[in-house]
């Protein structure tokens, strides 16, 4: 798999959204200027790039298991297959997933760790896994959980600070303890060298099932819906910085305060578009159990923000777990009706005329 300065770099000419840069090491020390800047961002676009997090080694290694992993035998990933039910981890071949309501298919195949099953090992929580991720548990995978959450965590109890919510509310909706659909994800994209246009989606227009998104790659595709308009723009990679956004779980919360933005993946633009694209991605979701409502009772700042919305505007009336398996099995084609299905797998921001 081919390292930064290894593949031709992000054109100049292609128009890119600007996303502010958060310093974890700042944050770390509770630099207010630095809150101020996560705060900004998760509140404005739900997106920014996470400097210093210490985490790129752990990285490289993760993409190495999924390169690994991609290369067995079809037949051998198969037996690992996510399934139609409403669970995401194992693996996913390419077009087992719908990217519009119009039954469109993915194009990309990954590999789905869960938290649970990495920070258990040699134990077992949720399922099986391929030989290839078995090898790297302890040595790889683990190491690449643990560091994530120790991010994941600190961005949690600033933002959980910020919000006036009591110290540790945030992180006991996300404990360690508590099954939950946080995973590591490992992406592969095929080349599309211009054969395919920026309209047909790799991974369709959504917001993220869970609480928090730690992403990292190597080529443009991602793309992210500007607030106040229709314009997709593509969020740049830059060497040493995380991709981080907020999901759905934590709009909910925080009574729409927090943002958890559109955003989609299409082919890398220009000379990019000739190699394979692979992303990793640290999905931070809350416990099972935990109900997806705001915590207007644990804080006057969201209290204040839900009165301003229609009565009952983010009260979901389901859990995380539920939550999560909707998204997941209504987008799984073999579980396609109709259009209906597809709307059915939505979020916080169902904007069909984004799809």
């Amino acid at each position: 798999m081919a390292a930064f300065e290894d593949l031709p770099p992000f054109p100049d000419d292609v128009p890119t959204h600007p996303l502010l840069v958060v310093d974890y090491q700042l944050l770390l020390k509770r630099d207010e200027a630095e809150i101020d800047k996560l705060w900004k961002a998760a509140t404005e676009l739900g997106f920014w790039y996470l400097e210093n997090h210490g985490v790129d080694e752990e990285v490289n290694q993760m993409f190495e298991m999924g390169a690994e992993t991609m290369k067995l035998p079809s037949e051998e990933k198969m037996q690992y297959e996510q399934g139609d039910e409403g669970s995401s981890f194992g693996y996913k071949a390419a077009g087992a997933n719908a990217t519009d309501e119009h039954g469109s298919l993915d194009t990309v195949e990954f590999i789905n760790v869960a938290k649970d099953d990495a920070l258990a090992w040699p134990g077992k929580v949720h399922r099986e896994y391929p030989r290839t991720v078995n090898a790297r548990m302890e040595s790889t995978i683990k190491p690449f959980v643990e560091k994530s959450l120790a991010v994941t965590g600190t961005l949690l109890a600033v933002l959980g600070e910020r919000l006036g919510l009591p110290a540790g509310a945030l992180e006991s909706r996300h404990s360690r303890e508590e099954p939950s659909g946080s995973e590591a994800r490992c992406i592969k994209n095929p080349p599309r060298p211009g054969g395919i246009s920026e309209e047909k989606a790799a991974i369709g227009a959504h917001t993220d099932f869970g609480s928090l998104s730690f992403l990292h790659n190597r080529l443009g595709g991602l793309q992210v819906m500007v607030p106040g308009t229709n314009e997709w723009q593509y969020v740049k990679p830059i060497p040493g910085h995380a991709i981080c956004n907020l999901g759905d779980a934590m709009t909910i919360f925080s009574g729409g305060i927090l943002r958890s933005n559109l955003h989609r993946v299409v082919p890398p633009p220009k000379e990019q578009g000739y190699y394979e694209r692979w992303s990793l991605v640290f999905f931070t979701r809350p416990g099972h159990s935990v109900v997806l409502r705001p915590l207007t009772d644990e804080s006057p700042v969201i209290a204040e923000a839900v009165a301003k919305l229609p009565p009952g505007k983010y009260e979901t009336g389901a859990t995380s777990k539920d939550w999560f398996s909707r998204r997941i099995r209504n987008q799984r084609i073999k579980n396609r009706t109709g259009p209906e299905t597809w709307r059915a797998s939505r979020g916080t921001e169902h904007q069909p005329s984004a799809y």
